[in-house]
């Protein structure tokens, strides 16, 4: 089966803009004033903070792109640090944690930008990976119907929940899974590979060729041999059809 990856969440810019006003002589207004000046001043710092903040960030998302995933989450963490509340942080802080291998501290992350943010799709969907690896399926399905009730028209959720219930044998429901993925986008190759996989797990080899051979269509190469090792399709590889697609 073909499994789509993590999300990393995009980053949030925040500007603040100052204003300024003439001030007065009356004993009244000079006090307004220094209330002005101290509320300006707070601004300020909350600006640079904030700053601070995207910084990190950035930095820890350069360290994610170039696969220095313990970097990463140090950069993450120091902009956790300044603001707690910063649910991209803690997404892709747990993506670095999870190409680490490290899946329960994932969660971990994944759960506080869901505390922070209950509609955070990326935060659903990359919790759904992590507990895919973990091989707690059930939980998966859970985390990846959250993603798709917040975002609908998102094919990714859909393509891995139908491997998670693949991977709990209910065939049908991962069909079902992967038939809505291709109603949204109808070139996605990855759904019909999968769909095959499915088929191919239940002996159906009609369906298991017809699929694959939509999805060789898009990607001649990558399913061809993918589909010459792939465990799922042991139970229908000796057939001769089967064999004649993969030439």
């Amino acid at each position: 089966m073909v499994f789509r990856r993590c999300l990393v969440a995009s980053s949030l810019i925040v500007f603040f803009a100052f204003g300024c006003s003439g001030g007065a002589n009356s004993s009244t207004e000079n006090t307004t004033k220094v209330v002005q000046e101290s509320n300006v001043t707070q601004l300020f710092i909350e600006a640079k903070a904030t700053q601070k903040v995207e910084d990190f960030f950035h930095q820890g998302n350069n360290l994610l792109d170039r696969h220095r995933y313990e970097d990463a989450i140090k950069a993450y963490d120091k902009a956790i640090a300044i603001k707690v509340e910063s649910p991209e942080a803690w997404i892709n802080r747990g993506i670095a944690l999870t190409s680490l291998q490290r899946y329960q501290d994932a969660i971990a992350s994944y759960d506080k930008a869901i505390a922070i943010q209950p509609d955070k799709y990326e935060a659903w969907y990359n919790r759904g990976i992590a507990l895919t690896s973990l091989q707690r399926y059930q939980d998966a399905i859970a985390s990846y119907d959250k993603a798709i009730a917040i975002q609908p028209d998102k094919s990714e959720a859909l393509i891995n929940r139908g491997i998670a219930l693949t991977k709990l044998h209910r065939y049908q429901d991962a069909i079902a899974s992967y038939n809505k993925a291709i109603a949204i986008k109808p070139d996605l190759h990855q759904a019909y590979y999968n769909k095959a996989c499915s088929y191919a797990l239940q002996s159906n080899l009609e369906l298991a060729i017809e699929n694959l051979d939509k999805a060789i269509q898009f990607v001649p190469d990558k399913y061809k041999k993918l589909a010459k090792t792939d465990p799922d399709f042991s139970k229908v590889r000796s057939a001769k059809q089967f064999q004649e697609l993969l030439q």
